[in-house]
């Protein structure tokens, strides 16, 4: 007996919902320019419904104590035992566009662990929406790097992690390089999970991230 062939479609609506930390610059409430907008995907540790969790780390710690902080800044917050959701994330960015004076020419998206696993897969699902990406120790899908080849990206990772292996960022480079990219790629040799700090902490990330505009 054949297979018969057959086509399922179904309209579905649904409700997305999240908390978040929102930056705005200095300047930003009395000016009429747009400014860059970096959306910051923390690590499970920081899942729940405390935002002072994800404060923890990241560019939301960054935000924190430090006032001057030239972005729009965007941190929301996965809920508990939850993962990355590029819905949410789409939806939230689309939001904030619209109540926001955001550049959209610079949006950029970076996040640490399952926040890196977010940012890879974010920029997959939509890689025309950033200018650039920083994952860091994250893992994305090396099956799809096509997509992203066109996408800078600075990539991070400890050479000592145990939690997330320092091959999983290897892997998406190498992808990205067979497709004509040429990412940067930094691996910290002592550093084990936390290769955040040190990256955060460090003017030329933010430097970089400024130089590209998305054409």
């Amino acid at each position: 007996m054949s297979q018969a062939k057959k086509t399922f479609a179904k309209k579905i609506t649904t409700t997305v919902r999240c908390k978040y930390l929102l930056h705005l610059p200095p300047g930003y409430a009395g000016s009429r320019r747009k400014w860059p907008l970096i959306l910051f995907l923390h690590g499970a540790g920081e899942r729940g419904s405390d935002l002072a969790l994800v404060r923890t780390h990241g560019i939301a710690k960054i935000a924190e104590t430090r006032p001057d902080f030239p972005f729009i800044a965007v941190s929301p917050q996965c809920p508990a035992e939850g993962w990355w959701s590029s819905g949410v994330l789409i939806a939230l960015l689309d939001e904030i566009e619209k109540k926001h004076r955001v550049d959209k020419k610079r949006i950029y998206v970076t996040g640490i662990s399952m926040g890196g696993f977010g940012t890879w897969q974010l920029a997959i699902d939509q890689p025309e929406r950033f200018a650039a990406i920083a994952p860091i120790c994250g893992r994305g899908n090396p099956l799809l790097a096509h997509r992203i080849a066109h996408l800078p990206a600075w990539v991070f990772h400890g050479a000592k992690d145990k939690v997330v292996p320092p091959s999983n960022s290897a892997d998406m480079v190498r992808a990205l390089r067979k497709h004509g990219a040429r990412p940067r790629f930094t691996i910290y040799p002592d550093a084990a999970h936390d290769s955040w700090t040190r990256t955060y902490e460090n003017p030329r990330l933010y430097a970089w991230l400024l130089q590209h505009v998305k054409k």
